[in-house]
């Protein structure tokens, strides 16, 4: 069901929104060769406790995973996409971490995504980086009232598309409020034109992933993380944003 927020709600959302924006402020600087992934995760955990706010991924357990998620982070390395369950791993000169966080404060979640590179770039894993994040402002262009579902999704496909990745659109955005996933489903590719109507008071996370080589994934054998089926690598990137009178608001922007 499609929940449509007053704005005195959207207003509510707007602490949740600078909280997880912090967090992953805080992560992207801590990302640093020979830190550990639990490391990161036990950071964000800190700054939940610290804020009085709640994980939306601790007990997370939806069909497609194989166990609750019990960690509060996504940390995905190179081939590793989304999902990533945090481990007992070192990141490296060269890594491409993407990092996801969604978490409830007050009642209202937010959801958003970045990705890094730790130590030394690689040009490719620079341009895929760059591509994710110029597909998220693209799609954000298209969140205006009056427009379609569909305009987000082509948006985002265009973008990918001509810098030559191909779109997996098994994951994508969703609705947001008082629980982190409902609807509407937000591909990552489609018509524009299509779908449903945006209207004011709709808050949605919209979020491009692409990988370098393929838009076919496995799922590890921790059961949640998915991997890039030829072993390329992978960026993410994502806002939770609001759809207004006066264009869209993004929740979680980060200074």
């Amino acid at each position: 069901m499609i929940e449509l927020k007053t704005p005195q709600e959207i207003e509510a959302m707007r602490p949740a929104g600078r909280f997880v924006a912090s967090v992953l402020t805080a992560l992207q600087e801590k990302a640093a060769v020979g830190v550990n992934l639990l490391e990161l995760d036990a950071l964000a955990h800190q700054m939940i406790r610290d804020a009085g706010a709640e994980s939306c991924y601790i007990d997370y357990h939806p069909s497609f995973g194989a166990s609750p998620f019990g960690k509060v982070l996504c940390t995905s390395v190179n081939d590793a996409v989304l999902h990533g369950l945090p481990h007992d791993y070192v990141l490296a000169d060269g890594d491409l971490l993407s990092v996801d966080f969604a978490a409830s404060l007050g009642g209202w979640v937010s959801d958003a995504a970045l990705s890094v590179i730790v130590g030394t770039p690689r040009a490719e894993d620079k341009k895929v980086i760059e591509t994710t994040e110029r597909a998220l402002d693209a799609a954000i262009g298209q969140a205006q009232v009056g427009a379609k579902v569909g305009d987000i999704s082509a948006a985002i496909a265009e973008i990918a598309h001509a810098a030559g990745y191909s779109v997996n659109t098994q994951f994508g955005g969703h609705g947001v409020g008082r629980t982190m996933h409902g609807d509407p489903h937000i591909a990552n590719d489609g018509r524009a034109g299509r779908g449903l109507r945006l209207q004011p008071g709709l808050v949605i996370a919209i979020e491009p992933w692409f990988m370098e080589g393929t838009d076919e994934i496995y799922t590890d054998r921790d059961g949640w993380t998915l991997r890039s089926q030829d072993g390329s690598r992978g960026a993410h990137s994502e806002h939770t944003i609001a759809i207004t009178p006066d264009g869209p608001l993004v929740l979680t922007a980060r200074d």
